[in-house]
């Protein structure tokens, strides 16, 4: 299959000089085919230069003949990078042609009180809308809802924990997720949100939801990286990492999935701080990996299912992937992660691959998912939401209920599963709705 280099050149009239004579100025996203080992170290080159973002792969290295690239590049690069492409014979496509349009619609709020809103749950939202959405479901379900903090990010901003507990059974298992622990997957937080206010909704009314919550309490992080996220709604839509400052370095920034200790800065990271890999001065050198850390190793005892949202991509990965090893449990959580993609497919009609990370991506040290898996939670998992690459990081508002949803079954799944594996039988059936 051949593949596509994608590079999403921002066209701003603004900020191009006024020469009298008519400019492009349409955002677009290019098609572009590699077809030589000389074109892949020209972007290579293309992707650390002219201040462009490097969207998939992660990482230079990992630019290949017959990979899929998606590199945004910004306003006052694009006709250099274009003239390049040109000059190397390197045909391109439209793809799509409204990037800002795209990123002026996700911040937009259309109610008056969007907090509120009916559709609250189809938008992205500001960091300050998250904490305000935290307080209010907290103070709207008392009982069952309860706000931990567990630590503080870089700038100091606090890293709130949702606990769902919908029944007191003693012993109790539980089960974490975790989103935004790279800034710019926005649809990840949206999840996050989408999932509280599902299990809260529909807790006995939908059987799945139910036996989930009936046998597990859920641990939720809305913004793991909420400096980060911050950032993408004021300054560069485009960031990955959190803002840490380094000591040994003008650039910003820690990939915080490369900052736990699981084969910690290997292959797959860099000891660059200018590096979208940066995986830090040393494991959990970050406050939002070490507060994550933190809670988990006192709660490993209870916490069976660990799964981690982000995006793009539509994978759902397991252990290992900072390893080209097998888990001990890989059948299982192929068996897992299996069912899923096939109950998305057939609701959704939409492709999810599935598989262990170093081998369906590439090699990724410092992971969350890993490091989980090596405390003890032999379940866990990472989870890439739509989409396939069309719009990327820049998903619309519209298209978060499908993402969810499909999240939702994925999550449902394994949940499920994990229940049916560990836990004395009960009387509900497992069926995914």
């Amino acid at each position: 299959m051949k593949t596509l280099l994608v590079l999403f050149v921002v066209m701003n009239l603004d900020k191009l000089p006024k020469t009298g004579h008519c400019i492009e100025t349409r955002d677009q996203i290019l098609s572009i085919t590699p077809k030589t080992p000389e074109q892949v170290d020209i972007l290579k080159d293309a992707s650390t230069q002219y201040k462009t973002a490097l969207w998939q792969p992660v990482s230079p290295q990992y630019i290949r003949e017959e990979t899929q690239v998606h590199l945004f590049v910004p306003a006052n690069s694009s006709k250099t990078v274009i003239d390049l492409l040109q000059k190397h014979a390197m045909t391109h496509e439209v793809l799509l042609a409204n990037a800002n349009e795209l990123i002026e619609m996700q911040t937009r709020n259309t109610s008056n009180d969007p907090r509120s809103s009916a559709t609250f749950y189809e938008r992205y939202h500001s960091l300050e809308d998250i904490f305000y959405w935290i307080n209010r479901t907290q103070q709207h379900n008392p009982s069952t809802v309860k706000a931990i903090l567990i630590g503080s990010s870089h700038e100091k901003r606090p890293l709130y924990v949702l606990k769902l507990s919908l029944n007191n059974r003693p012993n109790k298992k539980a089960m974490w997720i975790d989103c935004g622990i790279h800034a710019r997957e926005w649809i990840s937080p949206a999840f996050c949100l989408w999932f509280v206010k599902h299990s809260l909704s529909f807790y006995n009314i939908n059987q799945d939801i139910t036996r989930i919550l009936d046998n597990m309490d859920v641990y939720v992080l809305p913004v793991m990286n909420p400096d980060g996220y911050e950032y993408t709604w004021t300054t560069d839509r485009m960031w990955r990492k959190n803002r840490s400052v380094s000591k040994d370095s003008s650039c910003i920034g820690v990939d915080l999935n490369r900052n736990f200790d699981a084969n910690w800065c290997t292959e797959g990271a860099s000891s660059d701080p200018c590096t979208e890999i940066y995986c830090g001065a040393f494991p959990e050198s970050e406050p939002e990996s070490r507060a994550v850390a933190e809670f988990l190793r006192s709660h490993k005892d209870s916490i069976q299912l660990y799964l981690s949202i982000h995006s793009y991509s539509q994978m759902l990965l397991f252990p290992f992937s900072c390893s080209l090893q097998e888990a001990e449990n890989h059948k299982d959580l192929l068996e897992m992660v299996k069912e899923a993609s096939q109950k998305i497919k057939r609701y959704y009609q939409n492709n999810y691959k599935y598989g262990a990370g170093a081998k369906t991506i590439y090699l990724a040290p410092g992971g969350s998912d890993d490091w989980a898996y090596y405390l003890g939670i032999k379940y866990a998992f990472t989870f890439e939401l739509q989409d396939l690459g069309r719009y990327g990081f820049l998903l619309p508002p519209s298209h978060i209920p499908k993402a969810c949803n499909e999240a939702l079954i994925a999550v449902k799944t394994v949940a499920l599963k994990v229940i049916e594996k560990t836990q004395a039988p009960t009387s509900h059936p497992l069926t995914v709705y």
